[in-house]
């Protein structure tokens, strides 16, 4: 193999054969020795490759838009009575994308007190009243990709003065 390399990459190549028989081929010139014609390497470079007739054109990857989100849980107008915590199941359609991040808002502002991955958090503490919760989902770059309409539910607490609250010593 390394002899057919060295005879494709030299420019002049001699051949001779020594007193046992043996042919040898070398590129520098030795007594006896004739000049053999190399033909230069073969090459090939790779054009286009033409589309099968009747394949449509390959469409360039453009990324996944969200069809659609809402907030699964709480649902509209549900009543929590005397809860410590609450659950919130955000859907997306499709799933959440890898970089993307939900953010939750409560009666307009920021949500600081909800805990969670993904699309499932946990709110703690529920404060009594009717309140409105909205969802946001946010690319990387932070942009706004997907918003829930707001869903409105209620917290009903026992009062700490009536003596049937267990709280109540």
């Amino acid at each position: 193999m390394s002899l057919v390399c060295s005879l494709a990459l030299a420019a002049t190549v001699y051949k001779w054969v020594d007193e046992n028989g043996v042919v040898h081929y070398s590129d520098q010139p030795h007594p006896n020795a004739q000049q053999v014609d190399v033909p230069a390497a073969q090459t090939y470079k790779a054009g286009e490759i033409p589309a099968a007739p009747g394949a449509a054109p390959p469409v360039p990857a453009q990324p996944v838009t969200y069809q659609g989100c809402a907030i699964a849980q709480p649902t509209v107008d549900q009543t929590f009575t005397n809860v410590d915590s609450l659950s919130i199941i955000v859907h997306t359609d499709p799933e959440l994308r890898p970089g993307d991040q939900i953010f939750l808002m409560l009666d307009g502002q920021p949500l600081n007190g909800g805990v969670g991955t993904g699309s499932q958090f946990t709110l703690t503490p529920v404060d009594r009243g009717t309140h409105t919760l909205q969802a946001v989902v946010r690319d990387s770059a932070g942009g706004l990709v997907c918003q829930t309409p707001g869903v409105t539910y209620s917290v009903q607490q026992t009062s700490i003065l009536n003596r049937a609250n267990p709280l109540h010593h």
